[in-house]
């Protein structure tokens, strides 16, 4: 005998479900009127390389002088939990692909309110991103054009890639083809110079063995708080996957392609970053000063005696960073435009001109241009603070796609098995532990004073955020009766 719904209990489901419903037929509308020009050899590309940024260039040095060797095993662990999180993405992106991505499966999933927080984080995160790359970049160019000024180099790349997302997608997809080849080319010849190095092989070198892995203090010189912090390092460094799962939307074919992208994601974190840092700390000691001082890749290539080995990698960390400014200001768009196709946003925001968010894409370049302007006004205090405000936000991304996967599996099991193309391993074990990691990691970032302001201000944008979708979801049930 079937039991009759609660009336109280059924008036609280209905307005739930009819959003999710509504949600997802203007999102798939909003999916059909962009353009679908990104081809396979785009996204694969962008797929293989979106994972390397400017970060491992650069910023592992701070985590290789803070856990010494024991580096390697910070980023194999970090780098497992982005494998899970980019599987449980994919999983949900292959069976709904929408240039929304995760802010859209986390509405379906868990409420509007949850896809409003998660898609302006993402949002903030990658626009503060575009003004720190901007920045990074117009430093290298100062640095070879001595007396030029920043704001110019600034200025001229903002211009550039703006006006190459205000274009067709396929332009996007055509110049960070190139960007990754580069990246990627550049990436894979540090690998082999690096192994043929470690072997002795090269002119002018003999075989290391392990003695900078187990000399000065040995795998763990700092202990297990050094290896804490290098955790720390190493999570943030795989910022940016999620953008492929966004691309994706506008590929021929957004199914295949997201599927394939996911696969490919283990062995290109275990080859790319753990190799890397496997590399780096045989080669030269992890207290060398050139680690930091340079950053790992000069300092081995410089050790291995290749020559213009600084200038080379300043050429390569440039591409690494205008490859990030192009692909945020096209996530960012991208990410506005779905928020606003769904309610989420001001309506401005969702006009389209050639299949292209063109005011979007203006927004997010006129935001991160803003950042650029409050660094020079502000630099220790309004821009130190928006930086912090992003700190730990990709974390709150992450957390919000475990969550919504846990709960869109069971849906998709029950409802459209046929569109579990791509399927999370051990479901649920697995999503619980990459759930676990993440609270991990957190509360990691609590206990170490250079990221616990980080936890507090992220944490406090990710409140501001869900309480405005909370009041945005009431008075939209409200207003349904």
């Amino acid at each position: 005998m079937s039991r009759t719904p609660d009336p109280a209990t059924a008036a609280q489901q209905a307005p739930q479900v009819t959003a999710e419903v509504t949600s997802q037929v203007t999102a798939e509308a909003a999916g059909q009127r962009l353009s679908h020009g990104l081809k396979q050899r785009h996204l694969s590309m962008i797929a293989l390389g979106g994972v390397i940024g400017a970060g491992l260039f650069v910023g592992s040095g701070a985590g290789i002088a803070a856990a010494g060797p024991s580096i390697v095993i910070a980023y194999a662990l970090s780098g497992l939990l982005v494998m899970l999180i980019m599987r449980m993405l994919g999983e949900m992106s292959a069976a709904n692909p929408a240039s929304g991505s995760f802010s859209v499966h986390a509405e379906r999933s868990i409420g509007p309110w949850a896809g409003f927080t998660a898609g302006w984080m993402f949002w903030t995160l990658l626009c503060v991103g575009v003004a720190a790359e901007a920045i990074g970049a117009a430093g290298i160019m100062t640095n070879w054009f001595p007396g030029t000024p920043s704001w110019l180099w600034v200025a001229v790349f903002m211009a550039v890639f703006c006006g190459t997302n205000l274009a067709a997608v396929s332009n996007f997809g055509e110049f960070e083809f190139w960007f990754a080849a580069l990246k990627i080319a550049a990436i894979s010849l540090f690998l082999v110079l690096g192994v043929l190095a470690i072997f002795g092989l090269l002119p002018g070198t003999h075989a290391v063995g392990s003695a900078n892995l187990t000399g000065d203090g040995g795998f763990f010189p700092k202990g297990s708080g050094g290896l804490v912090v290098g955790l720390l390092a190493s999570v943030f460094a795989y910022g940016g996957l999620e953008t492929v799962t966004i691309a994706a939307a506008e590929s021929e074919n957004p199914v295949k392609s997201v599927g394939r992208a996911v696969r490919t994601a283990m062995w290109r974190i275990a080859l790319f970053y753990v190799g890397s840092m496997a590399v780096i700390v045989t080669l030269i000691p992890w207290n060398d000063a050139s680690v930091v001082k340079h950053g790992p890749y000069v300092a081995v290539l410089d050790r291995v005696g290749i020559p213009g080995a600084g200038q080379l990698m300043d050429v390569v960390v440039l591409v690494a960073l205008l490859s990030a400014m192009n692909a945020n200001i096209y996530g960012s768009s991208r990410m506005a435009y779905s928020l606003v196709a769904r309610g989420q946003g001001p309506k401005l925001l969702g006009r389209l001109t050639g299949s292209v968010p063109r005011v979007a894409v203006l927004a997010s370049s006129a935001f991160g241009f803003f950042a650029v302007l409050l660094s020079y006004w502000w630099p220790t205090t309004v821009f130190t603070w928006l930086l912090n405000m992003v700190g730990a936000a990709v974390l709150v991304v992450w957390a919000f796609i475990a969550v919504a996967q846990l709960r869109m599996r069971r849906r998709l099991e029950r409802e459209a098995p046929e569109k579990l193309v791509v399927k999370m391993w051990l479901f649920p074990g697995l999503t619980w532990i990459a759930l676990a990691g993440i609270v991990t990691v957190l509360a990691l970032m609590a206990r170490q004073p250079d990221t616990r302001i980080q936890l507090y201000f992220t944490g406090g944008m990710a409140v501001v955020l869900a309480l405005i979708g909370f009041v945005r979801q009431r008075t939209a049930a409200t207003a349904r009766g």
